[in-house]
């Protein structure tokens, strides 16, 4: 128990932050806006740490079931946390272009960020690295359909017919997903492995068993639920009229739930082993197109409340540009430094577009 309770530190100090923030709340908002950005920033942290964990116990279960179900669990967790912290903010903040601004950060911080870092690293030590060129290419193909239904059509939807449209979007995005996930996990599965030489490099084993995992990964994500319920009344508190571009708090959302995966990915890269990367980088930015939109559009239908979803002239521009350098780098099946750099070169136009407000 004692070992359990030392591993699981940064878990079990986010969750006895959970009733002393509920505690404070009120105090700390009626404080000012200087307290209240530094009770969101520690609680921040606090949710990053925890995230951490959720990966990590993510992690563990992805070791025992291998792949593709083992890149889909991570994945999947990411998401999940993304969703959580994204479904509570919605309901404190008035800004209509929360969810849109923050799947478009996540697309650029994975596709860009993750896999231009890891590849970047990757080749500069191993030169070209092998995946499965199939994997990217059919990632690819299904990120440019998912973005193009629930992100790029809506701009030409009249303002009238948005529940109908948001309905179908709901029921494309759910029908898409499924059929994906069902010839991933059958027919299609070798599409998302690849065979590397058992070196022994870069291989991890985790100790524990999958129903304590399991229980922890879900621990992790109520904590995360109950902090980000907080934190999102402290952040608006704390940036209310500062001047801080809207995207900041889309970027932060999207950076907590990737956190875990650039760790995962960079290691995978410096091991020589791409596929995770591949698998990770666009997995992610698919699932979080084709699962956030569902469960966020959801909520809009509940509530009444429509949420903008079509992407700026800016945005569609660097998705747009984004997809096709993908395109052009993923179909030989081989990475290199070249390659990731041209990535990274992306994700940085991405962070001062987004110092700039656009």
């Amino acid at each position: 128990m004692a070992s359990l309770l030392k591993q699981e530190k940064f878990l079990l100090i986010a969750a006895v932050l959970v009733p002393i923030a509920f505690g404070l709340e009120h105090a700390i908002l009626a404080a000012g806006q200087l307290p209240s950005l530094l009770a969101a920033l520690a609680l921040v942290g606090a949710i990053i740490l925890t995230s951490l964990r959720v990966a990590h116990h993510a992690e563990v279960l992805a070791e025992k079931v291998g792949e593709p179900y083992g890149t889909m669990i991570l994945t999947l967790a990411a998401v999940l946390v993304e969703v959580v912290i994204l479904a509570i903010m919605t309901s404190h903040t008035h800004s209509p272009t929360l969810v849109r601004d923050t799947i478009y950060s996540a697309v650029m911080l994975d596709m860009n960020g993750i896999l231009g870092l890891a590849a970047l690293l990757g080749g500069l030590r191993h030169g070209e690295q092998p995946y499965n060129v199939d994997s990217g290419n059919t990632y690819i193909v299904m990120i440019m359909t998912a973005l193009g239904v629930s992100m790029l059509i809506p701009e030409f939807v009249p303002a009238a017919h948005w529940r109908a449209y948001s309905v179908f979007s709901i029921v494309t995005m759910a029908v898409l997903y499924g059929m994906f996930l069902r010839l991933q996990t059958t027919r299609h599965s070798y599409f998302f492995s690849y065979s590397y030489a058992e070196t022994g490099q870069g291989e991890h084993s985790h100790p524990g068993s999958t129903r304590q995992s399991l229980a922890l990964l879900v621990c992790g994500v109520v904590v995360i639920g109950m902090l980000s319920e907080v934190m999102s009344k402290t952040m608006d508190a704390g940036l209310a009229g500062s001047g801080v571009p809207p995207i900041v708090a889309a970027l932060m959302v999207a950076g907590i739930s990737a956190s875990p995966e650039i760790l995962t990915a960079i290691r995978a890269a410096l091991a020589n082993r791409m596929q995770p990367v591949v698998n990770i980088a666009l997995g992610a930015s698919l699932s979080t197109v084709i699962l956030t939109v569902p469960v966020i559009e959801m909520l809009a239908l509940f509530t009444g409340q429509p949420i903008e979803m079509a992407l700026s002239p800016v945005q569609t521009a660097m998705v747009a540009l984004t997809l096709l350098v993908a395109a052009i780098n993923l179909h030989d099946g081989e990475t290199n430094a070249i390659e990731g750099m041209t990535h990274f070169v992306l994700f940085a136009a991405f962070l001062m577009l987004a110092a700039l407000g656009l």
